[in-house]
Parts: C-alpha cells; structure tokens; sequence
C-alpha cells in the first residue's frame, strides 16, 4: 500500500488519439500493468466513477492501471458514423497495451474488463498475442444475446419518445435508423458493429491464449459459469465467482450508484497472487541491439482531426481549484479564432463530463469552432474530479458547487484571458448555474436545460420535492383511472403517504407563491423568491435562456414559482420547449434542436452584447408569449426553437 499519482494522458491509435487516465503507484515493484476496458454506452457513465476506484486501487497495490476512452466515446477523437466499432476498439485495446508498457516499463498487462469490454478484451487476448491474463467482470459471452438486449431498450426509449412526439414525430424518429444503426440510451451503434456482435460467441470461439483468468460475475444473473467451466477444461487457470454489486455499480442512475468493495478487494487480491514481483523494466522500447531508448511521449493536447470544420480545434485537459483537485477538459479554437468568450459546462447530475450521447463533447466542439474556449468541468466528488473532505461521493447538490464554478471561471480569466462567460447546465447543472448567477460571480449570460428545482433540495433526493410536487395532478390523476393501480393500493404496495405529501407540498408551492407575489409588490423580499433573483440577475445585466423538454416539471414550478415576475423580464429571460425529448435529450433528432437552440441563444446573447449581426440570429420568443399562456409553447418546428 503507498501513494499513487494521476496523469491525463492522450496517446494514438492508428490515426487518432485516445484520451485515458495513468494510474501509477510511487515506487511500484510488480511487472504487470493494467488496462481498464470499460463497457459501452450508458454503463460507462454510471459506472464512471467505479472505473476510477478499481484503477485506484490496482495502482494503490503496485499496479499502475491505464483506464481509457474508446475511439468515438468520452474525450477521445471522434468516430466514423459507419465504422466497425469492435474492431475499432479492439485496437484500441491493442494501442493501450503499447502505451502502458512505454509509459512504465512493465512487460506483462492484464486487461480488465467489463460487460461489452470484458467481450472486447477477449478478443484482443485470442489476437494480439500481447495479454499474459484477463479479468473479465459481468463478460458479454454471445453477441447475439446482448443486440437482444440493446435492441429492447432501443425499443422501449422509441415508444416513449413517439409517446411524446407530435403527429409525425415517429416517422422523423424512423429515419434516423435508415442506415441500419441503433441508438441505445444516448449512445449509436453502427450497422457494421451489429453485423460483427451477431457472429460473436465466446463459447464457440476456444479458449484465448493467457496463463489466468478472473471472471466475476452477477449474482443476480450469473451468465458465464458454463463458459469459465470450459476454459477450466482447456487447461487455463480460471477462477469463477458470483459477487454481488453489479447492479448498483453499472446499471443504477450515477448519483445514486455505488463501488463494489468486494469486487474490487477481490481483484486486487487476485492479482498480487498472479503477478510476478519483479521489477519493471524503464520506460522506454528496446531497439535491434536489445538497448533501451528513452520514451518520448507527446502533450497533453488532442488536435482534433476529421472534417474541415474541426481543423485547427484542440482540447486539453485541466486541473484547477484548491490544491487543482478539480478536473476538466478544455475545447480551444483554431488559433487566432478566439473571440475572448468561454461556457462552462457543468455536470447534468451525476453523469462526468461528457453527458448522455457525449451531448456536452458536441457542445463544447460545436462552439469552439465558433470561436468559443469551452470548459467541461466535473464538480468535486463528481467525474474524474477529487471528493471534498468530509463530503460524500456522487452528491449532485453539494452547497459548495457555486466555489467550483468560481475556480473554473477564474482558470479561464487567468489562463486565456477572457472576461465574457457564460455557465451552462442540464438537470442539477442547469440549478448550480443559476445559483452562480445568484450569488454573483462574473458572468454575463446562464444556459439552463430542464432544471427541475431552482432552490436547495427537500432533504435528500428520495424525499419528495417540489418538481414531483407539480406533477402529483397529472400523474396520480391519470394512474386513478387504473383497476390496477387501485388493486395495487388496496394489496399495500404504493407509498399513499407520498401521493399525499405530494399534493400537500403542491398546495403549499402554490399558496406560497400568491404570497410572495403580494410581497414582492410591496417591495418585501423573502428567501428563495425565484421572481425576485430573476429580476435581479436580469437587472445586472446577465442573460437567461432556459429550454425544457415538453412535459417537464421544471416548466410548470418556473410558472409557480416565477410568479407575476416573468412578464416583466421581456428577452432578459427566454424559454423554448421542444417536442419529443426526454429529460437527457437522449435521442440523436432531440439532442441535434437542443444543440442548435442553445448555439441560437449563445450566438444570439453575444451578437447583442457586441451590437453585431442581430438580424443574422435566430431570436426566442420572450417567455411572457412562450411559457404563461399554455397554447403558445413551442416545437421544434415553431418559431424561436427549431428554425
């Protein structure tokens, strides 16, 4: 056990360059390095922060771990909309494997892998002849079976969005899968990468050619017994365990995820057993004469690659803040480009900093091909930022989150020397931006998508809260004409107490708000008046575009709680709403209006400011025609959204 160091770090794959995280111990004597494989889509966020304390463990107990984004995911380059993603990321495991060996000298790697990385590094062990061992947690043995998997929640997420859709929205929906690729939770999956999971089976294929085998699998639904059975027969040391914690690692939303300490101890266990203690050899690669040369390896700067429009675009990764435990990527313009503006993107609940379908990587690079430097920060405790002393991981809300902001705000001021910035956020983001605009830091216009509170939570997030609050008429109204539902009251099985609380709360919001209307009339101010602080924002000169998704909470607690306030804001307040979207605008057609809405108000907010080109950009609807009168919402088709 000792200390360990943390390295930002890009390195390349063919043509492209990764983005990964080294996780080394201070004086680590075992030759076996690590790399992380981690699994696809929405896994990879909620387990984000797992990833994170397995590799800090491994490189706590001598190990030094790389863990890493796949081409196309997280910060990494960008992907061809077509490619093979397997085989893509098998060589991307490939070139992780190198990178490690260069960067520590170690000669043996184990691949660590989970779900569709547990599959994906399989394959790199039976072809790449450069894997001594494998951990393979919750491993995705047929291919086959887990396109099933994928396919249902596709199918699931598209009979929600149609539900929500206008007339034709469906049809809008359908096309977007003309090309054969699915979209699961946010995250695209090319034809060519279904063509190849349908023919993969790892039980079919032999056993791959390393010396040990770890495979921990659910308790829950333990999948791969017969398979780890039958590399025990093809003379391959293999230890099998069901262990608990899959679950809440991987498949539970990211605030409310937790780390498998079990599963972690045993892999650590594991591979103090299996590794040899030798040193490792230096950092560097031997050449003809068996002599070692120094490694050279490259900035910490990804010069983006690709299309026209991104030449000349880089990021970097930043930490800043007390003691720089915070962490965050920086998008940069071409040089000589840079209009003196920067965003700040703040984390949309416990999701790091990329966002569901990497909806903030296409923001960041979106603006900074418009002149823009682009801030993606995680908060403390979230991503790959440290955890405050005494406070808790995964805490959405923490009452310092306004200070984090505030130390990325002046990385910006101080590193690139702009003065106009704009805070930015989706779900708990869009709140810490508005209470930076509150409390006053230096900002000149807040971007806020689907907040759904505008003040500190009610206890703890399973307590019920103003936005379930507001929605207590419509949901509990529609769920009473159920037989079932009845029958499900009647047998004990739904929480009556919270329907009441619900409605008791929603009463009180509603009352309330009357109340501070006659107050703010009389010029008396009480606490947490959303009317009041938006007339004050407003009165500073910061501007504010909120944009909902249609059925949101957040837009009928904005009416409440705004109160008489929001017809006397005019454009300093503007809203959209956008048909067919759910809360993390998880759909490609959804996420593509949130992009261009949001650049409209951005674009927008600056052109005014600087007096140019305001009858070049789109303008929203001022939120007193927009939000008050109910029939005059918008759509992505209507004027001030989708245009």
């Amino acid at each position: 056990m000792g200390p360990i160091t943390r390295e930002a770090v890009y390195f390349p794959a063919g043509d492209y360059k990764l983005f990964g995280w080294l996780h080394c111990p201070a004086d680590h004597s075992s030759d076996t390095g690590l790399v992380i494989c981690k699994p696809f889509g929405y896994e990879a966020i909620c387990g984000h922060r797992t990833l994170r304390a397995f590799a800090e463990a491994a490189a706590t107990a001598g190990f030094p771990t790389l863990r890493f984004d796949y081409l196309g995911t997280g910060d990494s380059a960008d992907i061809e909309a077509a490619a093979d993603q397997i085989e893509a990321w098998c060589g991307d495991i490939v070139a992780a494997v190198e990178e490690v060996r260069r960067r520590t000298g170690v000669r043996r790697v184990c691949l660590l892998g989970f779900r569709l990385g547990a599959l994906l590094a399989t394959l790199v062990a039976r072809s790449a002849g450069s894997v001594h061992s494998l951990i393979l947690v919750a491993p995705v043995i047929s291919g086959r079976r887990y396109m099933g998997e994928m396919r249902t929640t596709h199918l699931a997420a598209q009979l929600s969005a149609n539900a929500r859709a206008p007339a034709g929205g469906s049809a809008r929906n359908r096309a977007t899968a003309s090309d054969g690729s699915i979209e699961v939770s946010g995250h695209s999956v090319s034809a060519a990468t279904i063509s190849k999971l349908m023919g993969i089976d790892l039980a079919a294929l032999g056993a791959p050619p390393v010396s040990q085998v770890l495979i921990i699998d659910r308790s829950d639904l333990p999948a791969a017994r017969t398979w780890a059975e039958s590399l025990s027969n093809a003379e391959v040391s293999t230890q099998y365990l069901a262990l608990p914690g899959f679950v809440e690692m991987m498949m539970t939303a990211p605030q409310f995820a937790r780390i498998p300490q079990e599963m972690i101890a045993v892999t650590c266990g594991w591979l103090r057993r299996s590794a040899p203690l030798q040193a490792p050899a230096s950092p560097g690669r031997a050449d003809s004469n068996g002599d070692r040369k120094a490694a050279v390896f490259p900035a910490a700067v990804l010069s983006l690659p690709g299309s026209e429009s991104d030449a000349g675009l880089s990021e970097r990764p930043v930490q800043f803040g007390v003691e720089a435990s915070l962490s965050g990527v920086v998008t940069e313009p071409r040089p000589g480009e840079n209009r003196g503006r920067a965003v700040i993107l703040v984390n949309a609940g416990g999701d790091y900093h990329i966002c569901v379908g990497r909806l903030y990587v296409s923001l960041a690079r979106c603006w900074a091909r418009s002149g823009y430097i682009v801030l993606r920060m995680d908060l403390a405790g979230l991503g790959d930022s440290d955890t405050r002393p005494g406070r808790p991981d995964n805490d959405i809300f923490p009452p310092e989150a306004v200070d984090d902001i505030l130390a990325g705000i002046s990385l910006l001021q101080h590193r690139y020397r702009v003065a106009d910035i704009t805070v930015a956020g989706l779900c708990s983001g869009a709140y810490h931006a508005l209470q930076a605009a509150i409390r006053g830091l230096p900002l000149e216009r807040i971007l806020l998508v689907n907040p759904e509170n505008f003040f500190p939570l009610r206890a703890t997030l399973k307590d019920v809260q103003p936005s379930e609050a507001v929605t207590a008429r419509s949901v509990y109204g529609e769920r009473v004409r159920s037989f079932r539902y009845w029958k499900k009251v009647l047998m004990g099985q739904v929480d009556v107490s919270r329907i009441i609380t619900a409605y008791t709360l929603r009463w009180r919001l509603s009352l309330t708000a009357m109340l501070r209307d006659i107050l703010r009339h009389l010029h008396i101010h009480l606490p947490n008046d959303l009317g009041w602080e938006l007339e004050r924002i407003a009165a500073r000169g910061v501007q504010t575009a909120m944009v909902f998704a249609r059925g949101e909470p957040g837009i009928e607690l904005l009416r409440i709680e705004g109160g008489s306030a929001l017809r006397r804001l005019g454009q300093s307040l503007r809203v959209h709403i956008i048909d067919g979207a759910d809360h993390m605008f998880s759909h490609a057609e959804s996420r593509a209006i949130l992009v261009k809405t949001l650049s409209e108000e951005l674009f927008t907010a600056s052109a005014c400011k600087g007096r140019a080109d305001q009858d070049q950009v789109a303008v929203a609807e001022p939120l007193s025609e927009v939000v008050i009168p109910r029939s005059d919402t918008v759509s992505p088709t209507s004027r001030g959204v989708g245009r």
